[in-house]
């Protein structure tokens, strides 16, 4: 599944590169074959700590604040599943934008469809999941242009739907995302097919 992301997003990716809200630095190995020139901003101090320490031997700038207090400019800004973090999400992305240099790529990745919301989501500090006319209000409020909106992973949405009609638990956890693994090259047949109008993720691309 994070081999598909990455092909979804590998051509927006320029230099000088930030991804806010990194985590553990996980898709950090994948940017690298495509950027020399990457920061993170992580406001957690314990993952901040985790990713210095990750990081040390490499030319990989880490910072450990929000992007209000940023003041560099960048030619690409991902939020990888963190927007859903943020509750006021349009002045997060208005934030992020005056840090974008002309022509730059402000990338969401974010879970898709409120209709299914549920305790997981509340359980992991998601204030919202997301459709198409969220991106195409902040569109409208802001100085961005929508470049890329898509929904991704048909697959991924089937097990959504079953879970929520069947109300399935969440103990065998491991071997769902192992069995959704074993589908995704089906899911993007099925995306390409579809031409990317279903999906449990939600991709999109500003342009400043």
């Amino acid at each position: 599944f994070r081999k598909y992301q990455i092909d979804i997003l590998k051509k927006y990716i320029k230099d000088p590169f930030l991804e806010v809200g990194p985590g553990k630095g996980g898709f950090v190995s994948l940017y690298k074959k495509f950027t020399n020139n990457i920061t993170l901003i992580e406001p957690d101090d314990k993952l901040f700590q985790s990713l210095k320490k990750r990081f040390r031997k490499t030319n990989i700038k880490i910072k450990n604040h929000t992007i209000r207090k940023e003041r560099l400019k960048y030619k690409t800004i991902i939020y990888f599943d963190v927007l859903e973090h943020i509750e006021d999400d349009l002045n997060e992305v208005k934030l992020a934008s005056a840090r974008l240099e002309k022509d730059g790529k402000l990338i969401f990745n974010v879970p898709a469809h409120q209709l299914f919301y549920n305790k997981f989501d509340k359980s992991v500090g998601h204030f919202k999941r997301y459709n198409k006319k969220d991106f195409l209000f902040i569109e409208k409020n802001t100085n961005l242009k929508i470049e890329k909106l898509i929904y991704y992973d048909s697959i991924g949405l089937i097990f959504l739907i079953l879970n929520k009609v069947f109300k399935l638990r969440d103990g065998n956890l491991k071997n769902k995302i192992y069995l959704w693994n074993l589908f995704i090259p089906l899911s993007r047949i099925i995306d390409k097919l579809t031409f990317n109008t279903l999906g449990k993720s939600l991709f999109c691309v500003f342009k400043k």
